[in-house]
């Protein structure tokens, strides 16, 4: 609920304008002058895409490597609990600091190649919808796992452009994007809370249990 309101004021603000700082309900265009050639144009619209790709592989080599390194399992143990790695000798503070410090710093990243993907910056980044989309992706993809928020992420995405290509052929409330996203999200949190990346966990026991009341059925 704190995200959310803080999303909400930074929303509020950059509406505003504030010394003509961000252009309000227009926003910033990007300034080209300045970037390298293959990434201006719409002829290198491909290029930027590729360069999207190339931070999003970089952000989950970065969280990998912290999961698996002793960050990683401090990070775990500061979750849980925190007094727990004062004992130990290790400074929660220096500990936040540092996981804020990369977390900014990666999602710095991202938001720079997403102005350059979409040509500027509107006062929608800095809106609630674009925290409750993040929110819905690590969701349908399984909130704490490495894997869940990528796979939540590229479903939400597709969903959503699908969905509002369809959106004018299905009748009443189905032909609003937003209505089918929310249902899915509902449904997903009912029925599989662990999210995309906790089927294996759900499928692994199934399988088990079919695998055995086929070698009973098979023996004499």
């Amino acid at each position: 609920m704190v995200t959310l309101a803080f999303a909400q004021v930074g929303y509020i603000l950059v509406n505003r304008d504030p010394g003509g700082l961000t252009g309000g309900e227009e926003g910033l265009p990007m300034a080209t002058a300045g970037l390298p050639s293959a990434l201006a144009g719409v002829a290198n619209t491909v290029n930027l895409y590729w360069l999207a790709l190339a931070v999003l592989v970089v952000v989950v080599l970065v969280v990998h490597t912290i999961d698996r390194a002793p960050l990683g399992r401090t990070l775990i143990g500061l979750r849980d609990d925190e007094r727990r790695i004062a004992v130990v000798g290790l400074s929660p503070y220096r500990v936040k600091l540092l996981a804020f410090v990369v977390a900014g710093a990666l999602a710095a990243l991202g938001g720079m190649v997403y102005a350059l993907v979409v040509g500027g910056a509107s006062p929608h980044v800095a809106s609630s919808d674009l925290t409750l989309a993040l929110i819905v992706m690590a969701v349908l993809g399984g909130a704490g796992t490495r894997w869940g928020a990528l796979a939540g992420g590229i479903l939400y995405a597709y969903l959503d452009q699908r969905l509002s290509r369809l959106g004018g052929q299905l009748p009443g409330p189905l032909s609003e994007p937003l209505f089918i996203l929310g249902t899915l999200f509902i449904l997903a949190v009912y029925f599989v809370p662990g999210g995309l990346a906790g089927l294996r966990t759900r499928w692994e026991p199934l399988q088990r249990a079919v695998r055995r009341r086929a070698a009973a059925a098979s023996a004499p």
